[in-house]
């Protein structure tokens, strides 16, 4: 129930400040309602006559949350004094998430139409396509590299680094397009035997290539060799999952005149 401690050096516990029980509730019934305040939960010692004194947070609404007082005692004193009264959360207190950067929530498929998501200028996962100039005054690098790759039409200003492309190769190669895929583990062969697959060039076809079978699920797709999917070119369906044959057409002959009369 006790908030951790973390300490570079384990300190000795002070007397006088754990037993300031009574006068860290008084400090904080000064602050608080004293109806917000539950039993003493105990102490943390958190250095050389410095104690924390942990009390039940009983208000409306934060259950699972702790009151701490925090009493020190100066050198050769026989009294406290109070330092601080926070309300902190407990192990079962209700918290918000912890804060993830907007960049880093925007997951595949958020963006709609017309949405924009600039790349800064030092993102790893790119590199220049042209090394910057020789002038290590140059106080704009990035509008010279630029400027140069615009005029030798090289087209695009950067390109993608080591770094990003063993990124994209980790995500693909993890992802639904990996071996470890539930449709992966359940086909009949891998992506390096089926005539659908398409070759890609560079380091990253030594991985992957790109699935052409309009009938797959990872059509269009970037997969890896040893994927694999129920779709293979060269899959064969047993004898006994073929579809049983139909029986042979009767053909109906009986004509009218050929019926009794009732």
């Amino acid at each position: 129930m006790m908030r951790p401690v973390t300490p570079t050096l384990r300190a000795k516990s002070d007397a006088v400040a754990v037993k300031a029980a009574d006068a860290a509730r008084a400090a904080l019934t000064e602050e608080v309602d004293a109806a917000d305040v539950g039993e003493h939960l105990g102490h943390v010692v958190e250095g050389e006559r410095l104690v924390t004194h942990l009390f039940a947070c009983t208000r409306r609404g934060y259950r699972g949350w702790h009151w701490a007082v925090t009493v020190a005692r100066a050198s050769r004193q026989r009294n406290v004094t109070v330092d601080e009264v926070v309300l902190v959360p407990g192990d079962e207190a209700i918290v918000a998430p912890a804060w993830i950067p907007y960049k880093e929530r925007v997951q595949p498929g958020d963006l709609s139409p017309g949405d924009l998501m600039p790349v800064p200028d030092d993102d790893p996962r790119l590199v220049p396509t042209y090394s910057f100039g020789d002038d290590p005054l140059d106080s704009d690098d990035k509008a010279q590299v630029r400027q140069v790759a615009q005029d030798l039409g090289l087209g695009r200003v950067r390109t993608l680094s080591v770094e990003g492309r063993d990124l994209a190769a980790e995500r693909w190669y993890d992802g639904d397009g990996g071996p470890e895929a539930p449709l992966a583990k359940s086909a009949p062969d891998v992506c390096s035997t089926c005539g659908f697959l398409v070759r890609i060039a560079g380091p990253l076809s030594l991985t992957f290539g790109v699935c052409a079978n309009g009938n797959a699920n990872d059509d269009g797709r970037v997969v890896s060799l040893d994927h694999g999917c129920g779709a293979h070119s060269e899959v064969q369906i047993a004898k006994k999952h073929e579809p049983v044959p139909l029986p042979p057409p009767v053909l109906d002959t009986v004509g009218v005149d050929e019926l009794d009369p009732l």
